[in-house]
Parts: C-alpha cells; structure tokens; sequence
C-alpha cells in the first residue's frame, strides 16, 4: 500500500484549517489577538523609545494583527505574509514561505507566531536565518514545543500534528543573531536597542548607554 505524502505547509492551510482554528472553534479571536498586539506595540515602541515604523509579521492567518495596526498606528509600514495560498487570497497577503525566501529589507519588529513547528528541522533552520536577516530589531516569537504541548497547552484547541522540539532547538539557533529579552521578544545583537542589565541575559555586548 502506497503512503499519500503528507502535505505541504502551503496546502494544509486551506479553508477547512481556517475553519476549525478560527471559525467553529473560535481558538484565536480578533479580540484576543488585538489585545496581543497592542502589547507587542507598546513594549517594542518602548525598546526602541519611538514608535514602530515597519513591521513584518510572517503567518499573518486573517489578518488580526495587521488589522490592529491599520487601526491603531497607520503611520507604521505593516507586511503581512502567510504561506497559505487561501490566506494570501482571502485575507490579502504577500505570499512567503519563509522556510525558502525572505523579503528584501529589513524591518524594526518582525512577528512569527505559530509557524515555525509546522516546518521541518531543516526549513526551520533556514526560516531563523532568513528572519534574522530581515530583522534590524526586534523578534516576537511564538512557536510550540515538546514541553508546552505537555505543560500549558489546551489539548482541544491546540493543533499538535506539529514538529515538536525542545526550546534548546530554537534557542541555540536564534542565539547567533539575538538576545532573548523575555514574553517571546529577541533583541538583534547588532541593531540599535540597548539592553539594561537586568532586561536581558548578563551579556555586556548587548548593554550599551540608553537614556532613562
């Protein structure tokens, strides 16, 4: 018996994908994501002490997050990208597979959440050197391990049909390009935001003087 091949990142998030995480299910509402964005906002526009002028946000679903930007800071130059050929269509995305490409340009805060489990370790790889690339600031990342599956996730709202690594994958990865700050934000090591002592890891290349 012949094994049908497992789909594609690309064509497993169709319109039924949609319609279980965000329609029956109601797993991630616009409410709940707009209150996400404004704290991304408002502790990156604190970092950098100005506000956001670009963001890329990378697996953008219906657009929640870019919506609230519209809304709340249309002065900030926001890319919404999704990999998903039904959300670039319905939701009105640029089409990124990031496991494969990136953008030209770089961008003050970059937003991955919930994609990179859905790739192999391979592309996984390949997607944090291409984020690290287009990032000239900040990262906001969510992504799903082995442990959160087991610990804190809501085992009917989660979809677990993932890649699940250990956070030691992802941070021995991001750790060429970025400091981890906390609450899913990574600092890049070469770019303009200076880290006081105690808002970051004790590494003294990443504090430089900031004004308080």
């Amino acid at each position: 018996m012949t094994r049908k091949p497992a789909p594609s990142a690309a064509e497993r998030f169709d319109a039924a994908y949609y319609r279980r995480f965000y329609g029956e299910a109601r797993t991630h509402t616009a409410e709940e994501i707009a209150r996400l964005a404004q704290g991304i906002d408002g502790l990156s526009s604190w970092l950098f002490q100005r506000p956001l002028k670009s963001v890329l946000e990378i697996g953008s679903g219906p657009g929640f997050v870019r919506d609230w930007f519209a809304r709340e800071r249309p002065r900030t130059r926001f890319v919404s990208t999704d990999v998903s050929a039904h959300a670039c269509t319905i939701y009105r995305h640029r089409r990124l597979d990031v496991g494969a490409t990136r953008l030209r340009g770089t961008f003050d805060l970059i937003i991955c959440q919930g994609v990179l489990q859905y790739l192999d370790d391979a592309a996984c790889s390949r997607a944090l050197e291409n984020i690290a690339a287009m990032s000239s600031g900040l990262l906001y990342l969510e992504v799903l391990t082995a442990r959160d599956l087991r610990t804190v996730c809501d085992q009917n709202g989660t979809d677990a049909d993932v890649h699940l690594r250990t956070g030691r994958f992802y941070r021995t990865r991001l750790s060429s390009h970025f400091t981890q700050v906390g609450a899913g934000f990574w600092v890049r090591k070469d770019g303009p935001i200076a880290l006081y002592e105690l808002e970051g890891p004790a590494d003294p290349s990443t504090r430089r003087p900031r004004s308080s």
